[in-house]
């Protein structure tokens, strides 16, 4: 339990004389001492009952209050029976020890604190067992059926002072304390939660993020995979640890477990498998949804006619978007997870546009299916609010898990994403400003579009690749460890049923791009397609390095020697279209000497930079590079 428990109960006419800052200390038990040097009977953590008996004169405060802090207590409460009131000089040594100091009403006994004391941190009612069931009995009342689990979790608040939050892999915030995490912090959990999954550690997994400790339990619902122990020989029925690391959610706590009780310790493991009932609960209601998805993917598949693919949408669209008076705008959202030698071997980029599955570490395929992990995870990416704020999907409602529908393969997963139909600019419809990068480039032109920005997002509402993963990125790295990988395509919107074989098209090869590139986790969109970004992957690797190599590597051999930044130059000359005062400008050059550098590139790769097929290979071999 914290000392601000302690001034919350009124029953226990505790004041607080110093030391407010120190209040979310915790207490581990409870001492009653007159001795003038307790440190003996002490072992850290307690809050200390004295009567003052101890204390003669002025000066024998300081030294109690020395031993006191060296033994690692918690704080101080000095009873008012024996003085009438708490010395100036003691209040004095604790605020120079920085030890918290309670004054204990004559009207109060010290078995009445210590009575309360006890209860809270060993979690028993007066050392009697018959508590924890009580309270295992009121959790379970309380349990989806009585209100899901923030009441769940409000209980851990009253009764063991407890904040807890349940977060997805992601971080999302599930349920939990009225105050909740900062988003970074929360994503910080998450992914140190997945990293020890990954490692095989044995929950609870206790981490400090931003100078406060936390305690991580695993949420594992029923028939979901479970974590082969290390000290374990026997892996028959246990399921690989991949098929779930990045679908189930987790339970934290800010404390440190390290030193619970067991009693403490079970409750806890009761509460993470009361919130898994819930996490079946919403992973039940999702088969609708799922199923709607499936059988239009079928359909699309197939080839069926437009008319059967737009019945089947008609069917969907209510489900997905109820009460939405207008036919919706449809998008196609295609993720893929690879485990195991394939999953490193795309790092690099290499292997990764032919659609096939790498081999394991022992050159078989992997074991883990990636469509059904896929499935989960594209669910769970899609319904972060942080991912659909401001386009579209931000006008449906703040429930976007209901309005998502994902269906699978054996290897990927497909989201059909439905937009309500947003009105056409008009001429008083301003248009939002263009960001620009570092090079004057924003994302609607070519350049910017081809150092990977998006355009204009007013121009093209819904879901955007890149903020599709911006806020998930760090956590689904830590669980994808050293084998594992995703990668994942958006399409446009379209906006009948005829169009939605060719997005799912316009998705996958969007995924492929992804996949060239190197990194755990990344993501490209259809914007992607409309330029040489959509051709470079398709280029084998040695063809890459050959062209590249006879380009670039003479520059840099130059630079490497002299210092001379030929490379840079070369990057801001085509960045700045070949204009020689603003690239100067960029560069903080004389224009002389800019062109001097131009000189020096042209005699040594013998390309003229004045000329488009010229500026048009150190363009490309820049970007393969």
């Amino acid at each position: 339990m914290r000392l601000r428990a302690l001034l919350g109960t009124d029953a226990l006419g505790l004041r607080l004389l110093g030391g407010e800052d120190e209040l979310d200390r915790t207490v581990r038990g409870v001492m009653t001492t007159d001795l003038r040097d307790p440190s003996r009977y002490l072992s850290g953590g307690e809050l200390v009952l004295t009567g003052l008996a101890w204390r003669r004169r002025a000066e024998d405060s300081e030294p109690f209050v020395r031993i006191l802090v060296g033994a690692g207590v918690t704080a101080l409460a000095a009873g008012e029976a024996e003085l009438g009131e708490v010395p100036d000089d003691l209040i004095t040594a604790c605020e120079r020890h920085r030890l918290p100091l309670f004054a204990v009403s004559e009207d109060v006994a010290f078995a009445a604190v210590t009575e309360y004391v006890v209860r809270q941190v060993s979690g028993e009612r007066a050392g009697d067992l018959a508590a924890v069931v009580d309270r295992h009995r009121r959790l379970m009342t309380a349990g989806p059926a009585g209100g899901g689990p923030d009441v769940v979790l409000d209980l851990l608040g009253s009764d063991l002072d407890l904040r807890a939050w349940v977060l997805s892999p992601t971080g999302r915030r599930i349920a939990g304390a009225s105050e909740p995490l900062p988003p970074a912090r929360a994503a910080a959990l998450a992914g140190e939660h997945l990293a020890a999954i990954r490692a095989g550690r044995h929950s609870p997994y206790r981490t400090k993020v931003d100078g406060t400790t936390y305690s991580l339990f695993p949420v594992t619902g029923s028939g979901r995979g479970t974590a082969i122990p290390s000290d374990s020989r026997d892996v028959r029925d246990v399921r690989d640890v991949r098929e779930t690391v990045l679908s189930d959610w987790l339970l934290v706590v800010e404390a440190d477990a390290g030193d619970w009780p067991a009693a403490r310790l079970d409750l806890l493991q009761g509460v993470t498998q009361l919130i898994a009932v819930e996490r079946d609960r919403r992973d039940a209601a999702r088969t609708v949804r799922r199923r709607l998805a499936q059988e239009v993917l079928e359909l699309v598949q197939a080839g069926a006619a437009p008319a059967e693919i737009a019945a089947r949408l008609r069917v969907a669209a209510p489900v997905l978007l109820p009460g939405l008076g207008t036919a919706p705008q449809w998008q196609v959202v295609v993720a893929r997870v690879e485990w195991g030698q394939g999953g490193r071997d795309a790092m690099d980029g290499t292997n990764a546009m032919d659609g096939t599955e790498g081999p394991g570490a022992d050159g078989t395929k992997t074991a883990v299916a990636g469509g059904p992990v896929a499935q989960a995870l594209l669910e769970e990416i899609l319904v972060d609010p942080a991912t659909v704020g401001g386009t579209a999907m931000a006008g449906v409602g703040a429930d976007s898990a209901d309005r998502i529908a994902v269906a699978r393969t054996e290897d990927e997963a497909i989201a059909l994403v439905p937009l309500p139909t947003t009105p056409p600019r008009t001429p008083e419809t301003p248009r939002t400003p263009e960001p620009v990068d570092g090079h004057g480039h924003g994302p609607g032109t070519a350049a910017g579009q081809a150092a990977g920005q998006a355009p204009d997002l007013a121009d093209d509402p819904g879901l955007h690749a890149d903020a599709l993963l911006a806020a998930v990125r760090g956590p689904l790295t830590a669980g994808l460890a050293d084998d594992g990988r995703l990668t994942l395509g958006v399409s446009a919107a379209v906006h009948s049923a005829e169009g939605l074989r060719g997005a799912l098209e316009e998705a996958r090869h969007a995924r492929r791009v992804a996949a060239a590139r190197p990194g755990r986790v990344c993501a490209a969109g259809h914007h992607e397609l409309a330029s040489h970004v959509l051709l470079l992957p398709f280029v084998p690797d040695d063809v890459r390095r050959a062209f590249t190599a006879r380009l670039l590597d003479p520059l840099r051999d130059y630079d490497r020697r002299h210092r001379a930044e030929l490379i840079p130059t070369l990057e801001a000359f085509l960045d700045c279209d070949g204009s020689w005062t603003r690239c100067a400008a960029r560069l903080h050059l004389h224009v002389n000497t800019l062109r001097y550098r131009v000189g020096r590139i042209e005699q040594l790769t013998g390309r003229d930079l004045s000329r488009l097929e010229d500026k048009l290979d150190f363009f490309l071999a820049l970007r393969m590079s």
